[in-house]
């Protein structure tokens, strides 16, 4: 079948699913559907041949299974997808967000600026109504208040008069269109920097928010709202995997517990612990970035009073470069307060997708479950385990990475999200936290991390085995792919933002050897912890060993 027909006869399957849902009072997002039809026909009990072109009957059978999938209300692995589908179509990365928010700023400043520079004003009347549009367009790029309040209005046009009276708009009406784009945005700049050292010697500031003192309080605020949530979210997860440990012990008991999804209710609470430190991570650095920025307006505020003490005039070579740096930082704040409130709403929404556990395992249930078990936190475990470290006498042909041995040891990428391989293959998929002081295997290329000496020892025997295993499983449970970030082996699957960014950031791993010169050795996949030195932010960092993922997301002002 060409491309452009399979295209259209995959278009044409997505969009009967989502009519079908809707009918059932459903209302799905095209791309949430795009990627139940592929988990469908991945998954091989559903008896999709890949190797074939789909007959009609396939086509029933694939519309009739993905629209039963994505009506199961009370299903785990649909709510992980579902959260999973909207964290890559409302995430991006913090570069990317500002980028996309300035694009957008410019974008509407561009019918304003279109109105001053291609104005022809002639007359007396003309020019003050184009000088009202520069002081509107002033207070548009800026963002200090609303062009609608005259009070704001008129301290902004005594700003401008200071540097750019109205007699200077005919010398402006000559300039080529790009230099008075130029001009424009410069007078805009300057104007902001006067109208904050006016805000700041306390002679105005009309509807100039205390941007530092709404963060500094709103940074605090949602930083401890995701803590608390991430703990409920950990202490949950804890639970499920005692339980399911235990299950794994006795097939019996394992049989009676298959209904009620413990290990896709693990699943989708460690998706979203792993989101909520996504989203924190970028906001400690929104913190990191706060502070400096607090630290540098006060010693620009600081600098221009030193400029124009006691003086009745002042050349403007020394000030007006003053006042763009402070502009450039008051936008810096914007910035940061826009991130901050888009990342809280984000963290907001994502609570959508936690539902089924309360229905599935209200505490009564879990008390009942949790009888003669025993819970522990993923710091336990990995305490439990400090010592029992591989030997490397036993092993001749694999490579083993240590703290002592890799000078960036923390800053490797894991594979399976830093749970261990081995236990997750040979226990039904239970997720355990693999623990880096036992030893990091190397192996084509990738590292992996193990819950015990045992199950490190048990996988660096056959590794193939068990990557094909978990494969496998994944095939079976498509929320996996992403949560243990197997995206190599399933390309028809990766989020656009991985494709997107799949070879930004390789980094290679640094031997120490025994001269203390650092070798580098191999390339790693794509991904690395973020690790960064800064203050008590980078104390709270250093708990988050996360994938920072890049997703696209649109902001309305």
């Amino acid at each position: 079948m060409p491309p452009t027909q399979a295209e259209s006869v995959i278009k044409n399957i997505i969009r009967e699913i989502g009519q079908e849902c809707a009918a059932h009072g459903e209302i799905v997002s095209e791309t949430l559907v795009a990627f139940m039809v592929k988990a469908v026909v991945l998954d091989p009990s559903n008896g999709f041949n890949m190797d074939r072109t789909l007959v009609k009957s396939d086509v029933q059978k694939l519309v009739q299974l993905c629209v039963s999938r994505l009506l199961d209300s009370k299903n785990p692995s649909l709510d992980t997808i579902k959260m999973q589908v909207y964290f890559d179509m409302n995430y991006t990365s913090r570069e990317e967000f500002l980028e996309e928010h300035h694009r957008v700023l410019e974008s509407r400043l561009g019918s304003v600026t279109r109105e001053i520079t291609d104005n022809r004003a002639c007359a007396r009347e003309e020019l003050e109504s184009l000088y009202r549009k520069v002081v509107s367009y002033m207070l548009l790029r800026s963002g200090l208040g609303s062009p609608t309040d005259i009070k704001v209005v008129r301290e902004t046009t005594a700003a401008l008069q200071s540097v750019f009276p109205q007699a200077e708009l005919g010398t402006f009406l000559s300039l080529s269109k790009k230099d008075k784009e130029r001009q424009l945005k410069e007078l805009s700049m300057i104007v902001t920097g006067i109208r904050l050292f006016n805000r700041d010697c306390g002679k105005g500031g009309e509807g100039i928010d205390d941007l530092p003192a709404i963060l500094q309080e709103a940074i605090p605020a949602t930083t401890q709202h995701i803590d608390s949530q991430l703990q409920v979210a950990q202490e949950q997860a804890f639970r499920y995997t005692a339980i399911l440990e235990k299950v794994t012990k006795n097939s019996l008991r394992s049989v009676e517990l298959q209904p009620y999804m413990l290990k896709e209710a693990l699943y989708n609470v460690r998706q979203y612990e792993i989101f909520l430190q996504i989203i924190l991570s970028d906001i400690i650095t929104c913190a990191q970035e706060v502070e400096m920025m607090i630290k540098q307006l006060g010693a620009q505020m600081e600098q221009l009073k030193m400029t124009v003490k006691a003086k009745t005039a002042v050349p403007t070579s020394l000030v007006f470069p003053i006042f763009i740096s402070l502009s450039n930082l008051w936008t810096s704040f914007q910035d940061e307060t826009v991130l901050i409130s888009v990342l809280s709403n984000l963290t907001a929404h994502l609570e959508q997708f936690l539902g089924a556990h309360e229905l599935l395992f209200p505490e009564k249930v879990m008390q009942d479950l949790l009888n003669e078990v025993t819970v522990r936190t993923d710091v336990y475990r990995m305490k439990e385990h400090m010592e029992d470290r591989v030997h490397m006498v036993d092993f001749r042909k694999q490579e083993w990475l240590f703290p002592e041995t890799t000078a960036n040891f923390d800053k490797l990428l894991i594979q399976c999200r830093g749970f261990c391989p081995y236990t997750f293959a040979t226990a039904d998929g239970l997720l355990l936290p693999g623990n880096p002081a036992i030893g990091i295997l190397k192996h084509k290329e990738k590292y992996y991390t193990f819950s015990t000496r045992d199950a490190a020892y048990s996988f660096a025997e056959s590794p193939e085995t068990y990557i094909d295993i978990i494969r496998e499983k994944a095939k079976k449970n498509a929320e996996l792919i992403q949560l243990l970030e197997l995206h190599q082996q399933f390309e028809t699957l990766i989020p656009y933002s991985q494709m997107k960014d799949g070879d930004k950031h390789y980094i290679k791993p640094i031997t120490k050897n025994e001269t203390s010169t650092q070798t580098e050795t191999h390339i790693l996949p794509p991904t690395i912890v973020r690790s960064y030195e800064w203050n008590e932010w980078e104390l709270r960092r250093k708990a988050i060993k996360l994938k920072m993922s890049a997703y696209y997301s649109s902001y309305t002002a």
